[in-house]
């Protein structure tokens, strides 16, 4: 099936359901605003960060929190200032599942944190190093590997984006498959998960379904899944797990 072959991972389709609720897409973005705090800290802990929510809600709030890391409150900030661009860019009607939308969203997010930011591995300074992706026990994980130019990262998204776009009709199920793809790929040095699960609010906003964030508490078994989608290159499970972190209203 060429939908699981440009995209290097499969998934059980019909488990996907049919009957999300959505609704306008200023609902959408409302919710989104108002939960902005949360999903913040939602996504730091899922980066190991240590700031707690009410630090998050004080630096957010524009005041500095005392003993903690510069590279760590720099983190919350960068999720925070992405965070408000997507949202920015659904209201405008001006998100698109494409590469400019998707680097725009990494130069926010991995700002000071990624080797580069905003440019796919290859396509900057750096065109030697491949990073891969720990995998615990089960060892390390190693993607495509870096090349100048970035031809081939080039190649599997505009392949990948393309199936999704025309062979994907529901917009939930394919703004999740666009986080598992962007996770697997690793099209950037580091903060593809972050910038991928922004990419799939986008895709879900913009067609009025209600953004998804991966609970603090259930920070765990979101990597432990992970680990099992990169070694299986089976996105079901992490499918139905994205399922059960959404709203649902």
């Amino acid at each position: 099936m060429t939908l699981f072959t440009d995209l290097g991972f499969q998934w059980d389709r019909a488990a996907i359901p049919q009957d999300i609720p959505t609704h306008s897409i200023k609902r959408v973005c409302f919710r989104f605003h108002r939960m902005l705090p949360e999903f913040v800290w939602d996504a730091s802990v899922l980066e190991g960060n240590p700031f707690t929510f009410p630090e998050v809600k004080t630096l957010l709030d524009g005041i500095t929190v005392g003993g903690r890391k510069i590279s760590d409150q720099e983190q919350i900030l960068n999720l925070a200032e992405s965070s408000k661009y997507l949202l920015a860019i659904v209201q405008k009607g001006q998100f698109a599942l494409d590469k400019a939308t998707f680097c725009d969203l990494h130069r926010l997010v991995a700002r000071n944190e990624a080797l580069e930011w905003g440019v796919f591995q290859g396509e900057g300074e750096e065109t030697r190093y491949t990073p891969d992706v720990a995998l615990g026990e089960a060892g390390r994980y190693t993607p495509l590997p870096t090349l100048p130019g970035a031809p081939e990262l080039s190649r599997v998204f505009a392949a990948g984006t393309r199936a999704l776009t025309d062979q994907v009709s529901s917009a939930f199920e394919r703004g999740c498959a666009f986080f598992l793809f962007g996770a697997l790929q690793q099209f950037f040095f580091d903060g593809n998960k972050r910038t991928s699960r922004f990419m799939m609010n986008g895709v879900l906003m913009a067609n009025g379904i209600d953004a998804i964030s991966v609970p603090a508490q259930r920070a765990a078994d979101f990597n432990e899944k992970m680990v099992r989608f990169y070694l299986s290159k089976d996105g079901s499970e992490m499918m139905a797990f994205l399922l059960e972190c959404h709203p649902g209203e």
